[in-house]
């Protein structure tokens, strides 16, 4: 079917009044097949905007974040058209968006800021909203402008928008050595694009490390780009004139598949997942190790056993090789089941803890001082109407009605469906108790 360019706010109205009912207590049992990375896809997408010719993804999560990220591309005359898990995305209408167009898809969706860096890559100009997207706390741009403006880009801020422009003579962004003060995933993700199309040699020294980087690059290359180092802390991009289509096959989703292991470990179950890659799990199996599950392993398969008494173990998170934040909040749900006090500290996001006082309605013991949550663990939670507030604190608040005495009402499904592809369904399949109504 074809995108039409129609604001986000008619599609939130699909999403607002949703909820999740669960009955709590049931074993899990079968297998899951992991989708596509939400974490990768839509950067995937963003880079479509430096492609002379068609970008076709595969393994694409049917998930709402897909469809806002594509109505933008569609806002800058892209033709986009989704068969399932595949997306085709025609590039050769392709112009800046309209000054005051879709503001409200840009300002939803933070990796809409990440277009900055290939539009101004290709047409030496952008004019774009600043980002939203999760109330996890700033997460501040400084990163991408300060390195962009290395680039030979200046800019301007007014009435929430940010206007940026190339100052080169011939319009054409220069190459540069960055440092980078932190490992940011977006800013090593933007000048990765940005440089693609530069002129010159980019280095971006303190680079992100992350798998969803390493995906951005091997498409990049598949288009004609020259990136080498991807994966490591200091990224090469030789810059080419052009880049052309490619067919390309985004990853797994490392933070569903942790989803699923951590769902297990809290129902006390053994379930298998396949179409995964274990070893973007390592620091998730680790902590798991200690609780007190075992597993099964082979390329792209993992089956998680857990025992009936797990323990308690610390937490902290931080960058790829590290515990992923985007799983701090199920995480906190498994420990307050297990025996014993853990400690969990976030010090990715400085207000990612909004999911605390929703567990503790469900009779978790959770108490929180300068990002750092005391867990005691409990016998059993007990079911209760909760409402998640960010994409991975409702799947959190999930996980927890999903080893609850009784029925847990889950509310704000407008953020799970965000990231997770058919989140209900895939539970149902392996036995859980849990109805989208």
């Amino acid at each position: 079917m074809n995108i039409k360019n129609n604001t986000i706010r008619s599609f939130n109205k699909v999403f607002d009044k949703k909820y999740l009912e669960i009955e709590g207590g049931e074993l899990l049992k079968g297998n899951i097949k992991i989708s596509g990375a939400k974490n990768s896809v839509l950067v995937l997408m963003a880079a479509s905007i430096l492609s002379e010719g068609q970008i076709n993804l595969f393994n694409v999560p049917r998930i709402s974040d897909v469809l806002i990220m594509s109505k933008i591309l569609g806002a800058m005359g892209m033709n986009i058209k989704t068969n399932s898990n595949h997306l085709e995305i025609n590039t050769e209408k392709i112009s800046p968006p309209s000054q005051d167009l879709f503001f409200d898809l840009f300002h939803a969706l933070r990796v809409s800021f990440f277009c900055i860096g290939p539009l101004l890559a290709r047409f030496g100009k952008a004019r774009i909203p600043l980002p939203g997207g999760c109330l996890i706390g700033s997460r501040p741009i400084d990163e991408h402008i300060n390195s962009l403006k290395k680039f030979g880009v200046i800019f301007k801020y007014k009435n929430n928008y940010l206007s940026a422009k190339v100052t080169t003579p011939n319009k054409r962004l220069l190459g540069s050595s960055i440092n980078f003060k932190c490992k940011s995933v977006g800013a090593t993700e933007t000048l990765l694009m940005a440089a693609s199309l530069a002129k010159g040699t980019t280095t971006l020294n303190n680079a992100a490390q992350e798998p969803e980087i390493i995906d951005l690059a091997n498409m990049l290359n598949l288009m004609g780009a020259k990136v080498k180092g991807a994966g490591s802390e200091c990224i090469t991009i030789e810059g080419v004139e052009t880049l052309k289509g490619c067919d390309y096959t985004v990853m797994s989703d490392r933070i569903e598949a942790g989803t699923f292991l951590i769902a297990a470990a809290i129902t006390r179950s053994n379930i298998s997942l396949y179409q995964c890659e274990p070893n973007h799990l390592k620091a998730v199996i680790n902590k798991l190790e200690l609780c007190g599950c075992k597993f099964e392993y082979s390329k792209h398969f993992l089956r998680i056993i857990p025992n009936q008494i797990l323990n308690s173990v610390n937490i902290t998170t931080s960058p790829f090789p590290g515990f992923p934040t985007d799983l701090q909040a199920p995480f906190m749900a498994l420990m307050a089941t297990t025996n014993g006090t853990s400690e969990i500290k976030e010090t990715v996001f400085e207000n990612r803890m909004h999911h605390v006082k929703e567990l503790n309605r469900m009779g978790a013991k959770i108490t929180v001082r300068d990002n750092i949550a005391k867990v005691v663990g409990v016998n059993n939670l007990q079911g209760r109407e909760v409402i998640g507030s960010d994409l991975r604190a409702t799947a959190a608040l999930a996980l927890a009605g999903l080893s609850a005495n009784g029925k847990t009402i889950v509310k704000g499904l407008e953020h799970l469906e965000r990231g997770y592809e058919n989140f209900s369904e895939k539970f149902q399949e392996i036995g859980a108790s849990i109805l989208k109504k």
